[in-house]
């Protein structure tokens, strides 16, 4: 643990995600997208992949975060699909979101040059895609 761990909180350690998971598998699938989106954003990454899509917390949920999905092989974000005057209670919704999954389980996996928080929870994920889907449509 460095200097700056210890003085604003230690980084969580989470298991790693066994490379021969279904869940590895589907990551596969956004690798390109994931790796541009780390390289670009310069922050943590959490990811929450399904078949159609994956969503990902950037940064430091549930306090200060963004939020990117992959669909389609695209990388969406509020800014590009969402009135931004909606912005801020679709964040609001998406924090209270992420605060009742912190339960869930996560692991780690390396991803290409990316390390990632991986959250293979379905819950988790329908109720990112319902709201997304609300605020976009």
């Amino acid at each position: 643990m460095g200097f700056f761990d210890k003085m604003f909180g230690e980084k969580k350690e989470y298991p790693e995600l066994d490379p021969y998971s279904p869940t590895l598998n589907c990551l596969e699938k956004y690798r390109g997208q994931l790796e541009a989106l780390s390289a670009e954003a310069k922050q943590p990454l959490e990811v929450i992949p399904g078949e159609e899509r994956a969503f990902v917390f950037i940064g430091k949920p549930p306090k200060k975060f963004g939020i990117a999905w992959i669909e389609e092989g695209e990388v969406n974000n509020l800014k590009n699909q969402v009135d931004p005057q909606k912005v801020q209670a679709l964040a609001e919704r998406l924090r209270k979101i992420y605060e009742a999954s912190q339960q869930d389980e996560r692991f780690s996996a390396k991803l290409g040059a990316c390390n990632l928080v991986v959250t293979p929870s379905e819950k988790f994920r329908n109720e990112l895609r319902e709201v997304i889907q609300e605020a976009t449509h």
